[in-house]
């Protein structure tokens, strides 16, 4: 017997409650505007420079867990741990220190004092300077801008405008709630962060058009039907598909979370806000913006018009 979450005759009155919805929305974007400017983000060795350190252990695979507390115990502020290329190699980054040259120099004595050089080889020491990381932060920000911009265009020539509308308005609605979870939360804010926002794009993108493109469906199939009403048929239709997406999306997430370590601890922390967030805004936020944009049947052309219909 197939699992059922949601039964096939469910009919909720979705756009009843996006009259609160909306207002929640609105209410957490400008708190997350208020979070990124008063608390900020807690950056990482990404954007704010610092000491980069590849290390070889020379009798075996590199215990990262070793590493990672003999280094954090030298308390000098943040540090990242990770494998890179062979098992035997690590690579070590420290943030940038108070002090100029000399401390980060400094920084590269005491890394050595604690591991030695009887068990590990030295391969690269290089300083990431504030230049460099000043590039990563604005090259990050173009991605998720033109990522948005394609988006819209994408949506524009497959569907019609509202429809391009509502959507990026629910992608920018996730990015910004994002930002303010890193805000809020001080979680390492790094170039994995980045990818998270981009996928949780990604994420909400695939959930809101699956159900836009039952709503022009229906558009097509009732011409006479309230748009509030064809809105929320629609998402009624797709709701199974989207909760059980969502949660067997969670259920990996959450794994990764507990067993992953603390290398994409900030990724999958972000990811699992990112899931509850871009579930909630492809029900609540996109098909309101339809109807505020006047969305009608006589707008939405014929199906040879258009591209095939994707497989679902």
């Amino acid at each position: 017997m197939p699992l059922r979450l949601i039964p096939d005759d469910t009919n909720f009155p979705f756009m009843k409650w996006a009259k609160i919805r909306t207002p929640i929305s609105l209410v957490l974007i400008a708190l997350s505007f208020i979070l990124l400017f008063t608390w900020g983000l807690n950056v990482g060795i990404d954007f704010k420079g610092g000491t980069v350190i590849e290390v070889e252990h020379m009798s075996g695979p590199a215990d990262l867990g070793d590493i990672r507390s003999k280094v954090e115990g030298l308390e000098l502020g943040d540090v990242q741990i990770q494998g890179i290329g062979e098992p035997s190699h690590a690579l070590i980054r420290v943030a940038t220190q108070p002090g100029g040259e000399e401390a980060q120099q400094e920084v590269v004595r005491k890394v050595q004092s604690v591991l030695g050089t009887d068990d590990y080889q030295y391969r690269r020491i290089e300083v990431v300077g504030p230049r460099v990381s000043g590039e990563l932060a604005w090259t990050g920000t173009l991605s998720v801008l033109l990522t948005s911009l394609g988006i819209m265009a994408y949506i524009w020539f497959r569907f019609e405008w509202q429809f391009a509308i509502g959507a990026i308005a629910t992608i920018i609605h996730d990015a910004i709630l994002t930002v303010g979870f890193f805000a809020a939360t001080q979680i390492d804010f790094n170039l994995s962060s980045i990818a998270a926002i981009l996928t949780i794009i990604g994420y909400s993108l695939n959930d809101t058009v699956v159900i836009f493109d039952r709503i022009r469906e229906i558009l097509r199939r009732y011409k006479q039907m309230p748009i509030g009403e064809i809105i929320d048929l629609a998402t009624n239709q797709t709701l199974a598909r989207t909760i059980m997406t969502s949660l067997t999306t969670l259920i990996a997430l959450i794994a990764l979370y507990i067993f992953g370590g603390p290398v994409i601890a900030s990724f999958t922390a972000a990811m699992i806000w990112g899931v509850f967030v871009a579930t909630a805004s492809s029900i609540f936020i996109g098909g309101p913006i339809l109807i505020y944009f006047n969305l009608r049947p006589s707008t939405v052309a014929p199906p040879e018009t258009k591209a095939a219909e994707p497989a679902r």
